[in-house]
């Protein structure tokens, strides 16, 4: 039996895009983000973060620091009751500074690659799944991975009239999304 899934972006989604976010003082939640996972645990979805990284390709930050924030993020989570059942993250960029993260790849959103990877290791429907992201390249990625429904927020990034366009509905914040998909909120329009 396959599983349904909110596949949820990071920074500007989960947490306050700050630009690169790789240290656990510069982790800040989003409010009502807490709220949101624990709703989408409670009704039975699997949760899943997506994403992009190339602050690593940019040498920034190291693949270890990156792992090491998301176990101490993890950590807190589950102090508060809350779980994810995976992180995804694509550490590649095409004109990278950092040769061997120098590519284009089938895990950079807007590639399907990520999802596609949770989909197989959990198990996952994507059909009855949804994704929530700020960019139109989260709505591409969640497009080509055969997810349900996509949807756009407004805590992140300033959305362009092509990525409301593109979405199936776009909300204030992640609790809102939510709390209507659980409701049985938006439909996407065939």
């Amino acid at each position: 039996m396959s599983h349904r899934a909110a596949f949820i972006d990071r920074d500007g989604v989960l947490n306050v895009e700050h630009g690169f976010v790789h240290r656990i003082e510069d982790f800040v939640l989003l409010p009502g983000a807490l709220a949101a996972l624990a709703a989408l645990q409670a009704a039975g979805y699997r949760r899943v973060v997506v994403t992009n990284q190339s602050g690593i390709a940019r040498g920034l930050y190291t693949e270890a620091d990156f792992e090491r924030l998301m176990s101490e993020v993890r950590g807190r989570l589950r102090a508060e009751g809350v779980s994810v059942d995976a992180v995804e993250y694509c550490p590649h960029l095409p004109d990278a500074p950092l040769e061997q993260y120098r590519r284009a790849c089938a895990c950079r959103k807007p590639e399907p690659g990520m999802l596609l990877k949770a989909i197989r290791t959990l198990d996952i429907d994507p059909a009855s799944s949804f994704l929530v992201g700020d960019r139109i390249s989260d709505v591409q990625a969640g497009r080509a991975a055969g997810v349900g429904r996509c949807f756009l927020v407004r805590t992140g990034y300033a959305l362009s009239a092509e990525a409301i366009l593109a979405a199936d509905a776009v909300y204030d914040d992640l609790l809102g999304c939510v709390t209507d998909v659980l409701k049985g909120g938006p439909i996407r329009a065939e």
